[in-house]
């Protein structure tokens, strides 16, 4: 374990300490039927029931008051990000812009609009929203949040694993949806600062899977971005970003998922869990259930990033 690692461990403890009263303390929910099915102690660390519909308030709010009131910020998001931004800056007195990309799902568009909060659409995929809000934040105007590129933003996601750690005796493997890695570094820092023997599953989307290219390479390396179910880990990957070296210190194995793939997972957990998540949830049981085989009667977690989804789509998914 590096010295980063157990840093952010502890950055993360004191995350909690300053956000407990801003966010839910999620629940650990058993398996109703895909536990059985594959002979596993599976559990969801439910963030889809989280304030803002995902773990991404924890990141905010644990930037949010960081800062002096009163600035003039901007950031970006595929939508979840932006959601718990707005709440997040509302609540701390910040002047906030979101630039998201012109594909951004309705649903969480609306959820951004209800604050007040400047709202900027710009390009057709995250990442390309990303590079605005930085060329933005370049010329003065604008302190720039990073999604993920922010050490107390990842802070704020590792709370997810204090939370794991008090919920469940034993953690034997943890499946996450990698997007710019502010989650499962966060996370993975905590529990393999503070647990014993946890194996972190870092799980990616086929279609836009730029923390896993960039690890394997062991460096930031640019992509190729397609439409994915999972859109809310969909983008790049900042050079030089933080999270990089913390996810490569932290996960244990990635699992790459393809569309077919995440789109089972999504039914599996409607139809067999009663759960309706988003693309970027399904994608973490996704990379579960492709390697559930090698795990049996062990205990897994499998962490619902977020519940933020278009209804029409999601609904006419699970039933196709």
């Amino acid at each position: 374990m590096t010295d980063a690692v157990s840093q952010s461990a502890a950055r993360s403890a004191r995350a909690l300490r300053r956000i407990k009263d801003m966010i839910y303390r999620t629940p650990l929910l058993p398996s109703r039927a895909l536990g059985d099915e594959t002979g596993c102690d599976l559990r969801f660390k439910a963030e889809n029931f989280q304030i803002t519909g995902s773990f991404k308030i924890r990141g905010a709010s644990s930037k949010m008051t960081m800062l002096e009131p009163g600035q003039k910020l901007i950031t970006a998001s595929s939508g979840n990000h932006g959601i718990a931004s707005s709440r997040a800056a509302s609540l701390s007195n910040q002047h906030l812009s979101v630039v998201l990309p012109e594909t951004v799902a309705k649903t969480k568009l609306a959820k951004i609009r209800t604050y007040a909060v400047d709202v900027i659409l710009h390009g057709t995929d995250p990442g390309k929203a990303e590079a605005h809000a930085q060329f933005l934040a370049a010329s003065g105007e604008y302190s720039y949040v990073s999604p993920y590129n922010d050490l107390d933003v990842i802070a704020g996601q590792g709370t997810i694993g204090i939370e794991l750690l008090d919920q469940a005796d034993q953690i034997d493997n943890v499946f996450v949806a990698m997007g710019g890695g502010g989650l499962i570094s966060g996370v993975g820092s905590v529990l393999k600062s503070f647990g014993t023997n946890t194996r972190i599953f870092g799980v990616a989307a086929k279609n836009s899977a730029a923390l896993a290219a960039s690890m394997q390479a062991g460096q930031v390396v640019e992509t190729e971005h397609l439409e994915t179910l999972a859109d809310g880990v969909a983008g790049a990957v900042d050079e030089g970003s933080v999270t990089l070296p913390l996810a490569m210190s932290v996960v244990d194995e990635v699992v790459v998922c393809d569309e077919a793939e995440i789109v089972s997972a999504l039914r599996r957990l409607a139809l067999d869990e009663n759960m309706l998540v988003e693309g970027a949830a399904a994608l973490a049981l996704a990379g579960f259930m492709q390697i559930s085989d090698q795990l049996r009667g062990q205990t897994s977690i499998i962490l619902l990033c977020g519940g933020n989804f278009d209804t029409d789509k999601v609904i006419s998914l699970i039933h196709s």
